[in-house]
C-alpha cells in the first residue's frame, strides 16, 4: 500500500499563509537545517513526480539506505513554500524557469539538485484533429502563471499559430503577439484547470503532468507536442539553498538518475514523460 500523504487544497492554501507569516518575522535567510536525521519528506506532484519516487521508495530506497516519505501537492507554490520553511526536506515537480520565476517573486532560496525528466508541454482539443483545423476566432485556454503561459505561448509560435515580439522570453503574455493569422482568442486558467476547460474552448495547452493524471497520452493525443531537443523545461529535484549537501538528497539524487528510474519512466509513460539523463 502506498504511504504517500494528499494534500487538500484548502490546507495548502492555510499552509501558505503560515509561512507567508512566519517569513516576515525570520531572519534565517538561506540556511539550511541541518539535521539530517529521520526520513527525508519530499514535495511532488502526483503525476509523474509522486509516481516515480513511489517507485523508489517501493524498489530502490531500502537497499540504497534511504527512508524516503512522498507527500503529494496538487498546487504549484505549497511545495516551495513547504521546502523553503523545511516542513519538506525537498521537491520534485518544477522546472528552471519557474523556480528561478518563483524565487525572484517569493524571496526564496530553492536550489535545483538534479535533472530527472521532461514532461512536454502539449496543445489539445476535443473539437478539432489538428492546429490547421482551428477556425478564426477560436479560443485556446492557457495556464495563468507567468512561466507557464510563456511557455504555452511560445509552443503555438513555434507551431506558426502567432507569432511573438522578438526576444520575449518566460514573462510572455498574449499581449506581446504581435501576429495572429487565426484571431485566435485566450483564457488564462489555473494550470490544474486546464484538462477540464476542454468541453469549453476549442483547445487547451496542459501541462504534461496534469495531462497524464487526467487520462490524456501526450505521445498520442496532443494536437501539437513541445519538442525535447534541448528543451529547458527538464524537472528536477530541489531543496532550500545548503541542503544539498544532506546525505538523504545525494542518494535521492542518485536514485533519480538510476537505469532502473529511466527504464521504469519509459515503460510507464511510453514517451509522455522523457528521462533527462
Amino acid at each position: 500500500m502506498r504511504n504517500t500523504a494528499k494534500i487538500t487544497t484548502a490546507v495548502l492554501a492555510a499552509g501558505a499563509l503560515t509561512f507567508a507569516l512566519s517569513a516576515c518575522g525570520s531572519d534565517k535567510g538561506s540556511s539550511a537545517s541541518s539535521d539530517y536525521s529521520g526520513p527525508l519528506v519530499v514535495a511532488a506532484s502526483p503525476t509523474p513526480h509522486a509516481e516515480i519516487l513511489d517507485y523508489v521508495k517501493d524498489h530502490l530506497a531500502k537497499k540504497a539506505g534511504l527512508d524516503l516519505e512522498v507527500k503529494e501537492f496538487t498546487d504549484y507554490v505549497t511545495p516551495n513554500t513547504a521546502t523553503e520553511d523545511g516542513s519538506v526536506g525537498a521537491n520534485y515537480f518544477q522546472n528552471q524557469p519557474y523556480l528561478d520565476d518563483f524565487n525572484k517573486k517569493n524571496g526564496t532560496h530553492i536550489v535545483p539538485v538534479v535533472t530527472v525528466h521532461l514532461e512536454p508541454l502539449g496543445l489539445y482539443s476535443h473539437k478539432v484533429k489538428s492546429a490547421d483545423a482551428l477556425k478564426s476566432g477560436a479560443t485556446i485556454a492557457v495556464p495563468n502563471d507567468s512561466v507557464n503561459e510563456a511557455r504555452a505561448l511560445k509552443l503555438l509560435a513555434a507551431n506558426k499559430l502567432i507569432t511573438l515580439k522578438a526576444g520575449v522570453g518566460n514573462e510572455a503574455t498574449p499581449a506581446d503577439i504581435t501576429k495572429n493569422p487565426k484571431n485566435l482568442k485566450f483564457k488564462e486558467l489555473e494550470a490544474a484547470q486546464t484538462p477540464r476547460s476542454l468541453d469549453d474552448v476549442d483547445a487547451a495547452v496542459i501541462n504534461g503532468n496534469y495531462a497524464i493524471s487526467t487520462g490524456l497520452k501526450p505521445a498520442k493525443d496532443a494536437i501539437v507536442l513541445e519538442s525535447a531537443t534541448n528543451n529547458p523545461y527538464g524537472n528536477f529535484l530541489a531543496v532550500k539553498k545548503g541542503n544539498e549537501k544532506d546525505p538523504r538528497v545525494k542518494k535521492l539524487a542518485k536514485l533519480l538518475t538510476s537505469p532502473e528510474v529511466k527504464k521504469f519512466i519509459e515503460d510507464k509513460y511510453d514517451g509522455s514523460v522523457i528521462p533527462s539523463f
